[in-house]
């Protein structure tokens, strides 16, 4: 069996930044096996499978180790793929996915996700957290993943993580976030950790920001926002809170484009 796929940089305006993934296009699923096998031998932060079903597509996301519910940069990369080198018509497309329906939108060379919010509640910090993290954050939250907020994006940067230890929590990852130092650049800064499912950090985490957009819409009292992820490559969105759903926009960049034989 051969597989197209695509090596992406996604939430990049230039090669070697943003968040890399894979893309890979099938007729019909492989067994899930299979498609873990891949995106492990792809050793990617995760790669997207995407399988047009008419008029949508429908779309999965593994991580060297295991299938994701959502992912961003992966999705930017799939919807980058299928306007650019895969011929799709009109300005939008829809993929079935865990998450329910989500719609990527082309505005000129910008990208724009259509994606639920996901809004981080007060709790508890664990003490496993903390030891992992290093520094003392300002507050905890809790979403899909840990919200860690910090007072200074000086604070976020100098995070160097035990990664064996923040692989022990209890929720998939950990967001660490603190405003921009520069507010003519960015709103806010982040960074995000998820060595439990194979990703010591992350370059650009889009499904982050469905938590991120709204805790600082509603710090700020504004609904549009400008973040950007402070990893060593680095990477720039452009964010809107829409209430139960966010907008999260971002360019892509090709760097690979091949077969897969399996």
């Amino acid at each position: 069996m051969k597989i197209p796929f695509w090596h992406v940089d996604a939430f990049a305006g230039a090669l070697f930044g943003g968040n890399p993934a894979g893309v890979c296009i099938v007729d019909e699923w492989p067994a899930v096996g299979v498609l873990q096998k891949i995106a492990a031998e792809n050793n990617l932060p995760e790669t997207a499978f995407v399988a047009r079903r008419g008029e949508v597509c429908d779309l999965r996301w593994f991580t060297p180790a295991v299938e994701v519910d959502l992912c961003g940069h992966a999705t930017l990369a799939a919807a980058y793929v299928l306007f650019s080198h895969r011929g799709w018509p009109g300005a939008s497309i829809e993929f079935n996915t865990q998450s329910g329906p989500l719609v990527v939108t082309r505005r000129d060379d910008l990208l724009v996700m259509d994606f639920p919010s996901r809004p981080a509640l007060p709790c508890e910090s664990p003490t496993v957290l903390l030891r992992g993290l290093g520094r003392e954050p300002v507050e905890v939250r809790g979403a899909r993943d840990y919200l860690a907020v910090y007072a200074t994006e000086e604070d976020v940067r100098a995070l160097a993580p035990d990664m064996a230890l923040l692989a022990r929590i209890d929720r998939m990852g950990v967001i660490v976030t603190a405003p921009a130092r520069d507010p003519r650049e960015a709103d806010f800064v982040s960074r995000f950790f998820a060595p439990g499912i194979g990703i010591p950090e992350d370059p650009v985490t889009g499904s982050a920001h469905c938590t991120l957009i709204p805790y600082w819409a509603r710090r700020l009292g504004k609904t549009r926002l400008r973040a950007r992820q402070v990893s060593a490559r680095g990477g720039e969105l452009s964010c809107e809170d829409a209430g139960d759903r966010v907008k999260i926009g971002g360019r892509a960049v090709l760097y690979l484009a091949g077969e897969i034989e399996v």
